[in-house]
């Protein structure tokens, strides 16, 4: 029996999936008799280089080509065809795997045969050098004399996925040869392709089990083609989506649906159960990764309007309820932190703690806050509470459902960007009321002052903490004087760093726009010896051990650390 990938091989330039541009070209040389003498097929594998290689080929020593009126197209059943095409034995056409004939022996033998003329008039030889990239150096300097003066009637064809390996190894054959760059084909041209191959084997199959083959075939249609023919092994009838993910090995949608179940419920006990679980069934934990990656961009995307294409029928109307628990401000950040964890994962000595980390932030990570909503009216009010459907479990073995560490924290209806804030032990902080207005005086700023810091705590630990060392000095509206002693330089640059959002807070509740002006004070402390505090030694120390650090410094103000001093007492 034939495998499928052969059995279904295009012998037509119009039968190419996605490569028109290729098809085009190739078949308008031909018409016009401008075929050049060399080429180079580039792109990913699978994808159909090898094969344009041949139908050219085919076209160029087709029996029944018109001379008088020639449409560039082969007639793909003539003898000559049919042993191009299966890739028999040819007098004028030879195919040359270059990972196995990559020396400078082998290029001086293809040399060699190139010098004679084809064996009957009209003909072409076709060289076609599969592998191209793995030529070595030697092997690309004998080629290059017969690739810049090639005898008539040569055609030599290169293919290679690595295009910048012979960019480096020998740039010179890149001028003497036409370069084609075939594109991966879409999920939805591979889906369809498929579809055709089954209606001609009479056999039916669910369009989610082709939308998963799609996926994972990365592209390359011959790839999807081998799916499927091992799906076809697998068992008799009808093709499922979940024989697709068994003859994969694909992890089960549920289980990346519980995940984001874990995450909306603030569930970080449950990552436990659930990752050995996956463990015990042979997971790979690079390809989970990929998974969770894949749900969380058609998470985003579906919080954002679009309609993910390249998902099951399932899996679309569960990213529905997803999108009401996670929003796409949280999902950028998660994907953030996935995409730094996955090179640590394919690296690391022990894989399974990596994602473990990976998923309980997940769980631990504070909720998106819409600022510009608290400062404009407070709080949003508390939406009705909101049933959350039992995420589905991994059944490989029985387990306990542990306790949630917190309660989910729903987001208010209608705000798909708002979510109530979350304080740093993981509860909800105090309702905040509307803020007061306060007349634009130095008096009315002072009283104002305190609600600035608490606000501007919930946006920035940092920044809230370093506003606690400033004060109000002079009033003169639209401009507002914040002063901070000379000596602590690392706090002066978080303020001027918030200087924006103390800005819209203050005015906020001046109800004004605000200017502020950051400046060193010229306090008495600074003109006689101070006294330190036992606090005030601990802040030097956490500063010069910023100042030494500048990886540290710049981790603190980008994740909103907190350094904590834990050395024990001076003196």
């Amino acid at each position: 029996m034939i495998a499928l990938a052969r059995k279904y091989r295009p012998r037509r330039f119009e039968d190419l999936l996605v490569q028109d541009h290729v098809a085009t070209a190739l078949r308008g040389a031909i018409a016009r008799n401008r075929v050049g003498h060399g080429y180079l097929l580039t792109g990913p594998r699978g994808v159909g280089k090898t094969t344009a290689a041949r139908i050219l080929a085919m076209a160029l020593n087709c029996e029944r080509t018109n001379p008088e009126a020639p449409t560039g197209e082969p007639c793909g059943e003539c003898t000559s065809c049919g042993r191009i095409w299966a890739g028999s034995a040819s007098l004028d056409v030879v195919e040359i795997d270059a990972a196995s004939n990559r020396g400078v022996d082998d290029a001086r033998e293809l040399r060699e045969r190139a010098m004679y003329a084809p064996s009957q008039a009209g003909h072409h030889k076709v060289y076609i050098v599969d592998e191209a990239h793995m030529l070595t150096r030697e092997a690309w300097n004998a080629l290059l004399k017969i690739l810049e003066e090639p005898p008539p009637g040569v055609v030599f064809v290169f293919a290679t996925t690595e295009p910048q390996k012979i960019a480096s190894l020998a740039a010179p054959v890149l001028s003497r040869l036409q370069r084609f760059d075939f594109r991966r084909i879409g999920p939805a041209a591979i889906r369809d392709r498929l579809r055709e191959v089954l209606t001609a084997e009479g056999v039916e199959a669910d369009d989610d089990a082709l939308t998963l083959i799609g996926r994972q075939a990365d592209g390359g249609m011959r790839d999807a083609l081998s799916v499927l023919d091992q799906c076809l092994s697998f068992g008799d009838g009808r093709v499922r989506a979940d024989r697709v993910r068994e003859v994969l090995g694909l992890v089960s949608e549920d289980v990346y649906l519980e995940v984001i179940g874990l995450v909306a419920r603030r569930d970080p006990a449950g990552i436990f159960p659930l990752l050995d679980q996956l463990l015990d069934a042979g997971v790979d934990l690079v390809e989970f990764l990929g998974g969770l990656g894949d749900l969380l961009r058609h998470l985003i995307l579906a919080g954002l309007g679009a309609t993910p294409e390249d998902v099951t029928e399932r899996m679309r109307e569960a990213l529905t309820t997803a999108g009401e628990q996670v929003t796409p401000e949280d999902g950028v950040r998660m994907l953030k932190l996935l995409t730094e964890t996955e090179a640590a994962v394919r690296r690391s000595a022990n894989p399974k703690l990596a994602v473990e980390t990976l998923l309980l932030r997940w769980t631990l990570m504070d909720r998106t806050v819409d600022l510009e909503r608290v400062l404009a009216g407070g709080e949003p009010p508390t939406p009705a509470p909101r049933a959350v459907a039992p995420a589905p479990k991994v059944t490989r073995r029985p387990t306990t459902a542990p306790k949630p560490s917190a309660p989910p924290v729903p987001a208010p209806s209608g705000e798909a960007s708002a979510a109530r804030p979350v304080g740093p032990s993981g509860g909800s902080p105090a309702p905040a009321g509307p803020p007061e207005l306060v007349p634009f005086t130095e008096d009315g700023v002072r009283r104002a002052w305190p609600g600035v810091v608490e606000a501007a705590r919930l946006e920035s630990r940092f920044l809230g903490e370093a506003l606690v060392a400033c004060r109000i000095g002079a009033v003169a509206p639209p401009t507002v004087e914040l002063e901070i002693d000379p000596d602590q330089g690392v706090l002066m640059g978080a303020v001027e760093r918030g200087q924006r959002t103390l800005e819209s807070l203050l005015a906020a509740r001046v109800g004004a726009p605000v200017a502020l002006i950051v400046r060193a004070g010229s306090s008495e402390s600074t003109a006689r010896p101070r006294r330190l505090s036992e606090a005030a030694m601990r802040a030097d120390r956490l500063k010069d051990l910023r100042g030494v650090d500048p990886a540290l410094d710049a981790a603190v103000d980008e994740l909103d650390l907190e350094i904590v001093d834990e050395s024990p007492p001076r003196g």
